[in-house]
């Protein structure tokens, strides 16, 4: 995630623009990694924040924390949101739960765990809305070098691995000028109702193309 501006900033970008939420209110980071977002709320004015992992990050989250001056302010709990016990009860939750294509190896289901045992009534989730959009791609290099290059590695035919690497998703960034059609929502989650039945799901779709191309790949 810190390597990824655009999406860092985004968060820190929230907590700031709602430092009157934050004052004064107790957070728990769900995920926290090198505790990043917990510094973050603690700028934004969090009294106190609890930042969870279950890895051996948090032993650089802990170091972190301390040569930054904000020891005391937070606290780094190392297990499974599931096994752990807090001091207590959470204003707001934070986490950086977004997977691949939203959902993919996401941490959704052990925030809205969380929500459900330790968000007090009437607490706030940052974020607590996000949605899933499709839309398709022209990318012939692309295509060529990932799914081409089985056709003849040094000479031998490994088509039957490019039938594999065909229905494997690819994990990428796409440039905007590969959309080669319109988008469309099919899905939109609301974390402070929604369930961990919610994330598997089904969806009609309907795009149109805004040129005449071909399609490589459906993205979202």
């Amino acid at each position: 995630m810190l390597k990824d501006s655009v999406r860092t900033m985004s968060y820190r970008q929230s907590l700031m623009d709602n430092k009157s939420l934050l004052e004064g209110k107790v957070v728990l980071d769900v995920g926290c990694g090198t505790g990043i977002l917990s510094m973050f709320a603690v700028q934004a004015g969090a009294k106190m924040v609890y930042a969870v992992d279950s890895s051996d990050i948090i032993n650089q989250a802990k170091q972190i924390v301390k040569d930054n001056g904000f020891d005391g302010k937070i606290v780094c709990i190392q297990g499974k949101m599931e096994d752990i016990e807090l001091p207590s009860k959470v204003d707001i939750i934070v986490s950086e739960w977004m997977g691949y294509f939203l959902l993919y190896e996401t941490m959704l289901p052990t925030v809205l765990w969380a929500r459900d045992h330790w968000l007090k009534e009437g607490g706030t989730l940052l974020p607590d809305k996000a949605n899933l959009f499709l839309t398709s791609i022209e990318d012939q290099d692309y295509k060529s070098d990932k799914i081409g290059y089985w056709e003849n590695v040094y000479g031998f035919d490994f088509t039957c691995i490019q039938n594999i690497a065909y229905k494997e998703p690819i994990v990428d960034i796409v440039d905007e000028e590969y959309v080669n059609s319109t988008s469309c929502q099919i899905l939109s989650l609301d974390l402070n109702t929604c369930k961990t039945e919610d994330l598997t799901f089904r969806s009609n779709f309907e795009i149109e193309g805004i040129r005449k191309d071909h399609v490589h790949a459906l993205v979202a």
